[in-house]
């Protein structure tokens, strides 16, 4: 098998067994031995894929930001399709499931973590800050469509459209809350930007 193809597979064993214990047992479980004892390898495989565990979480963050740009990229289809209430809190729940939430509390909870990814991702917190580009990037669509307001700040909108909805999921615990409550809080956010009919 090709060393690249190796890689890819083992990194990919090792990072969905991470998910796993963060899924289950949350930020705090998670240690390289926790990992790698979940993905049935021995300890130094982690180790010889990664310069430290740091560099393990950090690309571990990163590769579940990359799922990202594909609901990025739905949602910027949906443009002018639906509503844009409707296409917000679809959008929102599908950003915002179990893993995301998770590697938002693991990014919080890390000092060393959050500086690694500073080296690559400058400012702001990883996943909220990609999700925020991605519904500011859909709603410049929808004003240039003429769908929402001419003058609604897109940029402003797109952070707290992410902050009011991530209070709504933040506790891993509990279940995620039902579509009705997240539409709930995008119209509240959105009601300054909805376009008014013509009269």
């Amino acid at each position: 098998m090709p060393t690249g193809v190796a890689l890819r597979d083992v990194r990919h064993q090792l990072f969905d067994a991470a998910e796993r214990v963060l899924l289950r047992d949350g930020p705090s479980a998670l240690t390289s031995r926790a990992v790698t004892t979940e993905a049935g390898c021995a300890k130094g495989v982690l180790h010889r894929h990664f310069t430290d565990f740091d560099a393990f979480l950090a690309d571990l963050v990163l590769d579940r930001i990359a799922r990202i740009d594909d609901r990025a990229a739905a949602l910027r289809d949906s443009a002018g399709t639906g509503t844009v209430a409707d296409n917000l809190t679809q959008a929102l729940m599908g950003l915002f499931d179990t893993v995301a939430v998770a590697v938002v509390s693991l990014v919080t909870s890390r000092d060393c973590l959050r500086a690694r990814l500073r080296e690559v991702r400058p400012t702001g917190v990883p996943v909220l800050t990609d999700a925020a580009t991605a519904i500011a990037a859909y709603l410049d669509v929808e004003r240039e469509l003429g769908r929402i307001g001419a003058d609604a700040d897109v940029d402003t909108l797109a952070p707290a459209l992410i902050g009011a909805v991530h209070m709504l999921f933040a506790d891993r615990q509990s279940a995620p809350p039902p579509a009705g409550g997240v539409r709930k809080v995008v119209t509240a956010v959105m009601a300054g930007a909805a376009q008014q009919p013509p009269r």
